[in-house]
């Protein structure tokens, strides 16, 4: 990046590890599935980190876990609706059976936001089957998809999914599946090699407290990784699409789609699935934030420029760690914004241009484009719903966004077979509004349009 843009990146972490006293905070940039930037301010032990100091992830864990759900399924081992005893089905799971995968992953599931017992996150971890058993009724602290609640808990229940439809270990699920095909060697479950040494700093003085770092256990699939610069930069470019074998970008597009919110009217954060979502400045980020005793880090992309940022520290408390990851893609973005694919024209199937043009739903114009994929995309002339949809067979197209998403889009050919209407979800798209020729539901009044409405 430029001199001008590096200074601003550094100057923007140099000030947080400085002004909220963390002992060492290290971060990066990640644009078109590269890291572009990085810096580290602050000390490990007596030197400074690098891109290959490791530190603890907390929560971000959770969205690899998700991506191991998507994972299973794709593949067709499971459904996000599946009740959790569908995949558990011990007599251990009765408290909570009922819940489904999706509700775990988007955090509405009611789950208690935190395991039975001792504060799991400086407390050694116990088996599943010690963490099933404590799960009672009494954990379900809210109706089932009723609100956004946060549950480390849900995401215990899932690595348990994970590693009974797998055959094998949460872990060894991960390292093969995730971690080795991205290239992410120095993401492991406890720190090797160089890592920071997690602490607490003092709000009143300049001293610190080391922080536990124990095995988590049956609930390592929700906060237990560790991990450095340059492979937190290949879970940024993941989260942004570049998601290589591991995912078709289109299920890492669903994860990131907003399934609940957490706070009101005109909402700032989200959650997808397994991804926290932030609205900051007119814009959309995705990704996840993480906490454990010693640890902050982040993750996040700007869903429309496709830019990321990380940052990661070793301190419990006192660095904004969202807003630092959020400044440094603005900053980026700002003083230096992408530059848009020069354009060309599409290989496309010529025959689909006559689906494109003016089409009406009643007296509402609206215009049917043909994207550079293949794909439609329904866009209202003024206002309305919008939707884009793909080609499933001969004539008929699904939805994938905005209202239509999941309903069937059918073109309707005269004798001629030229397309004569457009029928999407039982609503009628004709080329003049109400044409009397086509099958408009109640009919089309014989004596047509008129001058007044006597």
């Amino acid at each position: 990046m430029l001199p001008s843009t590096e200074f601003a990146l550094l100057s923007r972490i140099a000030t947080e590890q400085s002004t909220n006293r963390a002992p060492s905070l290290v971060a990066g940039v990640v644009r078109g599935g590269e890291l572009v930037w990085s810096g580290a301010r602050g000390f490990v032990g007596d030197v400074p980190p690098t891109n290959d100091t490791q530190y603890r992830l907390g929560s971000i864990t959770k969205s690899l876990t998700a991506a191991l759900v998507m994972r299973l399924r794709d593949e067709g081992k499971l459904d996000l609706n599946d009740r959790v005893d569908a995949h558990l089905d011990d007599a251990k799971t009765e408290a909570f059976g009922r819940l489904t995968i999706a509700q775990l992953l988007a955090h509405t599931s009611g789950m208690t936001s935190e395991s039975p017992g001792s504060w799991w996150e400086r407390s050694v971890g116990d088996t599943w089957e010690a963490l099933a058993a404590d799960l009672t009724p009494a954990e379900l602290k809210l109706r089932a998809g009723k609100q956004f609640h946060y549950s480390n808990t849900g995401y215990g229940i899932l690595g348990e999914i994970i590693a009974r439809r797998r055959e094998s270990t949460w872990l060894d699920a991960l390292r093969d599946e995730i971690l080795t095909p991205l290239g992410m060697s120095r993401t492991t479950a406890h720190p090797e090699g160089a890592a920071a040494k997690g602490w607490a700093v003092h709000p009143f003085a300049d001293v610190v407290l080391p922080e536990p770092t124990p095995d988590a256990g049956a609930m390592a699939p929700a906060g237990q990784l560790w991990s450095t610069v340059d492979d937190l930069a290949c879970w940024t470019a993941f989260t942004a699409g570049h998601s290589g074998d591991v995912l078709h970008p289109d299920t890492v597009a669903e994860m990131r789609q907003a399934a609940t919110v957490d706070d009101g009217d005109v909402w700032a954060m989200g959650y997808g699935l397994g991804f926290q979502l932030a609205r900051q400045h007119g814009r959309s980020y995705a990704g996840h934030t993480g906490s454990m005793p010693g640890f902050v880090a982040c993750s996040m992309v700007d869903q429309v420029s496709g830019t990321g940022a990380l940052a990661m520290a070793n301190t419990t408390a006192g660095v904004g760690i969202l807003g630092v990851v959020i400044d440094l893609i603005r900053t980026a973005d700002e003083r230096e914004p992408a530059l848009p694919e020069p354009w060309r024209p599409a290989d496309i199937d010529l025959k689909l241009l006559e689906l494109t043009g003016l089409w009406h739903w009643g007296p509402s114009p609206m215009h049917v484009k043909v994207l550079p994929n293949g794909w439609l995309d329904l866009v209202p002339v003024t206002a309305g719903r919008r939707s884009r949809f793909r080609p499933v067979g001969d004539d008929l197209w699904e939805g994938i966004d905005g209202y239509y998403a999941g309903e069937t889009l059918r073109v309707e050919r005269d004798t001629a077979g030229v397309p004569q209407h457009l029928n999407l979800a039982t609503f009628i798209f004709t080329r003049t509004p109400y044409d009397p020729a086509a099958p408009i539901p109640g009919g089309v009044d014989e004596e047509g349009w008129r001058s007044a409405t006597e």
